[in-house]
Order: C-alpha cells, then sequence, then structure tokens
C-alpha cells in the first residue's frame, strides 16, 4: 500500500480532495490529509502545518496552480517517490523542481487511476 499525501485535503465532501482521500482509505492506502483548514476526513484529522511525514509514496495535488509556490518547500520535503498533478494542479515550475529531485511526476486523475487500477 501506498501511503499518500492529500494535499489541499477537505472535509467537504463535495470536493475532489475529500472524495480522494476516502477513495484512497477504501482501496487500503495509508492517508494524510494536509490542508490549509482544520476538519476531518477518511477517518483522519486534517493536518494544517507543514510537519515532517517519513515513508511517503505519493502526494497527490488539490491545489490551485497559483497556491502552489508556498507549498514547493514542504512537497519536496518529504521526498516522495512520485507527485500527482491532478486536473487544475498543472504547474511546469514545480514539476521541473521535482524531476530534478528523482521524483516522478503524473499529470492525470487518482479517482480514475485507483478506479482503473492504475495507482
Amino acid at each position: 500500500m501506498k501511503k499518500t499525501v492529500v494535499l489541499g485535503a477537505s472535509d467537504n465532501p463535495s470536493r475532489y480532495a475529500y472524495l480522494a482521500a476516502n477513495k484512497l482509505k477504501r482501496y487500503g492506502h495509508p492517508v494524510i490529509p494536509v490542508g490549509i483548514r482544520k476538519g476531518e476526513v477518511a477517518g483522519e484529522q486534517i493536518i494544517t502545518e507543514k510537519k515532517p511525514i517519513e515513508g511517503v509514496d505519493t502526494v497527490t495535488l488539490y491545489v490551485g496552480t497559483n497556491n502552489l509556490p508556498s507549498w514547493y518547500e514542504y512537497i519536496l520535503s518529504l521526498k516522495p517517490k512520485r507527485i500527482i498533478f491532478n486536473p487544475g494542479t498543472e504547474n511546469h515550475e514545480l514539476e521541473k523542481m521535482a524531476q530534478e529531485a528523482n521524483i516522478k511526476t503524473i499529470h492525470g486523475c487518482t479517482l480514475v487511476m485507483l478506479s482503473m487500477g492504475d495507482y
């Protein structure tokens, strides 16, 4: 199972980050929700500070492109194996930084990847 940081986590059931966190959990992946507002999703408290997390396989992004720069350093500090750029989170600058750090980048949808068995 792939320990996954859901960046941009939300406790709002209408948000894709909420759906992704719950689906990841249903598929057996450990979920660490990180966001800007406190709450709970997939049975986990949303982390609102940029604290270290060990053993991260994947960071799946649900933060808009314009808001991503403030997260660059944190994302890279997690040393994930891969970053998933969900629709609307595409960011060439972060993608280049990740690739230079030997982090795989994927343009895709976490929800679709899980449904297709391609996560």
